[in-house]
């Protein structure tokens, strides 16, 4: 063993560059995983990340004025109070659309408990001194969920109705996110802080309380409710909002990214370890001159084996500790969004996990690989044949002659013989350096598929921009209503609607049935498998009810809505991003033959192409008759916008971990031939042809690896997105393949890194005397 490890530090002294090149790729490739996954938790948990900057509150009070919050400091458990804050309901309207809101009376300085967190704009500022009214005055702060719904932008002035019903004006001066259950169209109102100025104009007397807690420990949650109700009063409490309900509200989101990025996450950590490990097995293969004699002093087999493993799991685990360390200590210190994820990391779920697992996962595979390329050198005979005896490539074919009888430059022919001389050494490497470029692939058709739905959300289920409700149903005629919608400026089609709750078969579960168009102007739903509605009884669904039923397109399915049945005809499959896709869509008329007197809830309008939603909402506002309510359709790109930081960051891990498979391919390359670069050298090849045809070979690996791995990541992608479509109920039929020039860019940068990373060897190979020595023919 002592011989073992003093020849171990006697090979580190002498290779120093190489051991140095192994430590880094590995340091650089874990901390590059570890930040990918600092930005993944960062995307997946929004509401925890939210939750944690903000030290947010675990329950929320909601009282009656007059109710005493500030015993509730003394409740055992009870870390920290969040208010109590001054409220009132109102409403409030913005570019058409309305939204009921809670405003709370907050102060200039915000709370160190339940810290809403300015994303936009500013919080809120004193007015100047001497003015009762000013600009300041009359703020608000909008929580993100909100503004989202009223299309707000700081700078906005929106419309508030107080309790009186009495108008006024106030000024959007930032948006925030808040750890609290977010605003739904039709759901509890949103959260909005104003000055205690501004609520008094707004509410006058008419005011409730609400206080947060933020408890010692998360767990007794349940126990610390029911202290507190007890301590202010079951009277006087209104509403108990707790944290669990907030993050099951945020959480929706949480398995459609992780199942994407859990592919990625592990196809990343197996490109890494298989870098690593490349880069180990090539200066292992470097080394076998040095084995020989080392066999030839009397070291055994398993001597040498021990001892190649030892030293390179040294490297991996220094490399992979100082990736980690340097991350755990100074990723918090990267500018930007990366610095941000790291800073929250710690405080995210699956943090240790990653932490240790990650590192952990790549040292299991690169010992693998290491221990595979130490047995083989174990093998090494004490007196290996000479290479100079052995044949180091294929004869030249009749297509090289007859390229070169064409002055087709010689480094161009020599070139592409050094990239593919056999084809199970060309197999190897191209497959390889094919991975990383897969998995970049498969990141960018999933940037694109977001990219779909904002761009053309129409061919993603989304044909209808706005929904309208009429405030007074009963105030204009369908007809009228239908006129006036189809008369104001971008609207290019009006289809009203209609939705019910009916019991599928056996009455075990709720659906949707959506009535929407009608015979004659039939609803443009995306349509991906089977046919649109042409006929009575005919409908189209979403796989989520598909999935739920166990039935397929074709099939007819019986329902019971309010008592009564309803059976339909299913032609036809849509990509449907709500309620899960457990939604059928028929035709308006079809709800009518069961129910003659139904009218319609909803109407959606279709903008005309490149049509501003806003425009056209806020046209609706100024629209003659009844009031109408205006609302966005959502959007799963709104839900999925965090999930760009993460794959930018993935793309730049894999770029560096093919990048290192790339200095290894070419090193392994340069210094297998170097026997014959001397010889091409002694029959009249310029140093700039052999440099040319060093480049030249890497070039057409490069090519040849990003091609394939192109084609089969625009393959595997479409096939992972659509998998995740038809598993979360949207459909099978969203993905979209990136634009040929995205993808030829790709190819082109793989090509030019190679070239660049070769120019270096490429010189310093050209510049090499016309000399043959041992180490060339062992």
């Amino acid at each position: 063993m002592r011989a073992t490890l003093r020849w171990a530090h006697a090979d580190f002294r002498a290779h120093r560059g190489e051991a140095l090149f192994v430590v880094l790729a590995s340091a650089g490739i874990i901390a590059s995983l570890l930040l990918a996954g600092a930005l993944f938790g960062y995307a997946a948990n929004p509401w925890q990340r939210i939750f944690n900057q903000s030290r947010g509150a675990h329950i929320w009070l909601h009282t009656r004025a007059g109710a005493d919050t500030n015993a509730l400091a003394g409740l055992d458990g009870v870390a920290a109070l969040s208010g109590p804050y001054r409220t009132t309901a109102t409403t409030v309207e913005s570019h058409g659309a309305r939204a009921a809101v809670t405003l709370r009376g907050a102060a200039v300085t915000p709370p160190e408990t339940g810290r809403p967190l300015v994303t936009a704009g500013s919080w809120l500022t004193r007015p100047d001194a001497g003015t009762r009214t000013g600009a300041d005055a009359g703020a608000v702060v909008l929580e993100a969920s909100v503004a989202r719904a009223l299309w707000a932008e700081p700078g906005d002035t929106v419309g508030v109705t107080g309790p009186d019903g009495a108008p006024h004006a106030l000024r959007v001066s930032g948006i925030a996110e808040a750890a609290e259950p977010r605003y739904h169209p039709g759901g509890g109102p949103g959260i909005g802080w104003v000055l205690a100025g501004t609520l008094d104009e707004i509410a006058h007397a008419d005011t409730g309380q609400s206080v947060g807690l933020r408890l010692e420990d998360p767990d007794d949650t349940d126990f610390i409710v029911q202290r507190a109700v007890t301590v202010l009063g079951a009277d006087r409490v209104a509403q108990v909002t707790k944290w669990q309900q907030a993050r099951a509200e945020a959480g929706g989101d949480d398995r459609l990214l992780g199942q994407v990025f859990a592919v990625f996450g592990l196809g990343a950590l197996l490109a890494a370890a298989l870098a690593a490990a490349g880069a180990i097995g090539a200066r292992v293969r470097g080394q076998l001159r040095d084995i020989a004699i080392l066999k030839a002093v009397g070291f055994t087999p398993g001597q040498v084996t021990r001892g190649l493993l030892v030293q390179h799991l040294a490297f991996a685990l220094f490399g992979v500790t100082l990736g980690t360390t340097a991350i755990a200590l100074l990723g918090a210190r990267i500018p930007g969004r990366i610095g941000e994820a790291a800073a929250v990391w710690p405080d995210l779920p699956g943090h240790t996990a990653l932490m240790i697992g990650v590192p952990c996962g790549a040292v299991l595979l690169i010992a693998a690989a290491t221990g595979l390329s130490a047995w083989r050198a174990g093998r090494v005979p004490p007196v290996p044949v000479a290479r100079a005896a052995l044949p180091s490539a294929a004869p030249m074919t009749a297509l090289g002659r007859r390229a070169l009888g064409l002055r087709v430059p010689p480094a161009l022919v020599l070139g592409w013989r050094a990239a593919f001389p056999r084809r199970g050494r060309t197999l190897v490497p191209v497959a390889r350096l094919a991975l990383p470029l897969v998995l970049i692939t498969v990141a960018l058709v999933t940037w694109s598929t977001l990219d779909q739905f904002r761009s053309r959300p129409a061919q993603m289920g989304l044909p209808a921009a706005l929904t309208v409700r009429a405030e007074q149903p009963a105030g204009a005629s369908d007809a009228e209503l239908e006129k006036t919608l189809a008369a104001v400026p971008d609207v290019a089609a009006v289809h009203p609607g209609a939705e019910v709750a009916a019991l599928v078969p056996g009455q075990t579960g709720t659906i949707t049935l959506r009535g929407l168009g009608t015979a004659r102007h039939p609803y443009p739903s995306k349509v991906v498998e089977g046919r649109a509605v042409e006929g009575p009884d005919e409908a189209v669904a979403g796989q989520g009810l598909l999935d739920l039923l166990g039935v397929r397109v074709g099939a007819w399915v019986r329902m019971t809505v309010e008592g009564r049945p309803q059976i339909l005809h299913l032609v036809g499959r849509t990509i449907e991003p709500e309620s899960g896709g457990r939604v059928i869509t028929t035709t308006i008329d079809a709800l009518r033959e069961r129910d003659p007197g139904l009218r319609p809830d909803f109407h959606a309008l279709v903008l005309r192409e490149g049509a501003d939603p806003r425009a056209v909402s806020a046209a609706l506002a100024t629209a003659p008759g009844a009031p109408l309510e205006v609302r966005e359709t959502p959007n799963p790109a709104d839900r999925l916008e965090p999930a760009r930081a993460v794959i930018a960051a993935l793309i730049a891990v894999l770029a560096l971990i093919g990048l290192t498979e790339l200095l290894t391919l070419i090193s392994t390359g340069v210094r297998d031939r170097g026997r014959d670069l001397l010889a091409l050298k002694a029959i009249g090849l310029t140093p700039r042809q052999i440099g040319s045809m060093i480049v030249t070979a890497a070039a057409l690996t490069a090519l040849v690896a990003a091609v394939v791995g192109t084609v089969l990541g625009a393959l595997s992608g479409s096939w992972l997105v659509d998998a995740q479509g038809a598993s979360s109920g949207i459909g099978a039929g969203i993905a979209r393949l990136p634009s040929a020039p995205v993808l030829l860019t790709v190819v082109t940068a793989a090509v030019l890194g190679a070239v660049v990373a070769a120019l270096v060897p490429a010189t310093r190979t050209a510049r090499r005397r016309l000399a043959d020595s041992l180490s060339e023919t062992l």
